[in-house]
């Protein structure tokens, strides 16, 4: 008598699917509503740093049922960049003798990387749980801040018009309080936002009915609107260039077919940045033009002259609030990769410039090739990287978490190493495996993707 082979699979192979994909979704949502205690349950072991390793663990295990995740899988391009900012963090951390908890923290978020490079090339499909998450941090964050705006919450930050700050007890109508939602304070909330808004687009495109895609419009609509109740000039800047970059990759990338337009409009952005960088340095020259910032970056410089090794991970703030004149209190440097160059020196500041690039170039290509992926980590980051000249919002650990989560979406769209250009392409293995799903948009011809070979 025949007998039926076919059985479902076991609750190892069950647990093993879950866990890394709930990892991720905690990390999410921490980093949205900041969920979980600072506090460690034992020893250095958080309840994040926990989850972490869970995650990855399950990732790494042997279970029937399920291809295990290979050393091959956690590969990116980000992986020199990554070993010099390790180096030039553990110079800092031992030379000056300073406290490793900073350093803990930077292993953590670098942890969140490389799980969420590895769930996404184990687990191609998992892009559709990056979009379903995006809203729902969005939700957390964003109604919460429109809570405050409308209900005129304290919240100890506010504004008349985009100019002036003036204090909340001033009174008068046009004093404008700004929200700070799940966040200490109106940037980093306007710096999550720009960060994790065009992720909500994942979410969009993976639905395919309509009034669930109404839904998560609505969503999007009301993260925007947050991002309005910060009253933040970087965040608004921020925001509408990673809208105008999602904008140019529907319809002007599609057209720059020429491989000399193409780096044509590269080189540009280049020079606009590397003019940017210039005009900062600049300011930090010419005494307080920009205020409480030119005054942070200017001690900064000169902080940075004087410790080629840096003043360690987490001490930028103090240390340039005793260098610069006054009594003002600085948290950090106004400026993530002047931060890094204080507190890591040169070769902290060669690595996070690398990632920068790297990254960003990453992102780049992969929206020219269509990927959805692509198109929203490209607006994510230019967004978050134009913030972070004029601020550090990866200074608190939520949103450097957030980051570099960002990050790992966007890197495990790309081959770690040089393959042939249809294999990169197409995103096939030298074995015939498919590593990434391409996403398309809406739009134009839609091919058909391969699914990735299981074990019987």
């Amino acid at each position: 008598m025949a007998s039926d082979r076919t059985t479902p699979p076991g609750l190892p192979a069950v647990a093993a699917q879950f866990v890394p994909l709930g990892a991720l979704a905690v990390v999410l949502l921490d980093s949205a509503t900041d969920f979980f205690p600072d506090d460690p349950i034992v020893g250095i072991v958080t309840p994040t740093r926990l989850t972490l390793l869970a995650g990855l663990i399950a990732l790494l295990l042997p279970v029937p049922g399920r291809p295990r995740a290979r050393l091959a899988d956690f590969r990116t391009r980000l992986d020199l960049p990554v070993v010099l900012l390790l180096a030039a963090s553990v110079a800092a951390t031992y030379v000056g003798g300073h406290p490793t908890a900073p350093l803990r923290g930077l292993l953590t978020v670098l942890a969140c990387f490389y799980l969420v490079v590895g769930l996404r090339r184990t687990r191609p499909e998992s892009w559709r749980a990056v979009g379903l998450l995006a809203p729902a941090g969005l939700a957390a964050a964003g109604t919460s801040a429109f809570s405050q705006f409308t209900n005129d919450t304290p919240t100890g930050f506010c504004r008349t018009g985009l100019l002036t700050d003036v204090a909340c007890d001033a009174g008068g109508g046009d004093v404008l309080i700004r929200a700070t939602g799940t966040f200490a304070n109106p940037n980093l909330l306007a710096a999550f936002l720009v960060l994790l808004l065009p992720f909500g687009l994942l979410a969009a495109v993976s639905a395919d009915e309509r009034t669930v895609r109404t839904a998560v419009v609505v969503l999007g609509v009301i993260g925007y609107g947050a991002l309005l109740t910060t009253f933040s000039r970087g965040g608004y800047v921020a925001g509408a260039a990673g809208l105008l970059v999602l904008a140019a990759a529907y319809w002007l990338a599609p057209r720059l077919a020429d491989r000399t337009q193409r780096r044509l409009v590269t080189g540009i952005g280049a020079v606009a940045l590397l003019a940017a960088a210039a005009g900062i340095w600049a300011v930090s020259r010419a005494g307080d033009s920009l205020g409480v910032r030119g005054q942070a970056w200017r001690a900064a410089l000169e902080v940075a002259a004087h410790n080629p090794t840096g003043v360690g991970l987490g001490r930028s703030g103090a240390v340039i609030s005793a260098t610069a004149p006054g009594d003002r209190v600085f948290v950090h440097a106004h400026n993530l990769w002047l931060n890094w160059l204080v507190e890591t020196g040169p070769l902290g500041l060669l690595a996070i410039t690398s990632v920068t690039v790297v990254a960003w170039a990453t992102a780049a290509r992969a929206a020219r090739a269509k990927s959805v992926v692509g198109t929203v980590g490209l607006a994510s980051l230019t967004g978050f990287f134009l913030v972070s000249m004029v601020d550090n919002p990866a200074n608190l650990d939520r949103i450097e978490m957030l980051f570099w989560l960002v990050l790992g979406v966007v890197m495990a769209e790309a081959p770690a190493g040089r393959r042939r250009r249809s294999d990169v392409e197409s995103g096939v293995r030298d074995d015939d495996t498919i590593v990434l799903a391409r996403v398309q948009p809406r739009h134009g011809h839609q091919p058909v993707a391969a699914a990735r070979t299981e074990p019987a």
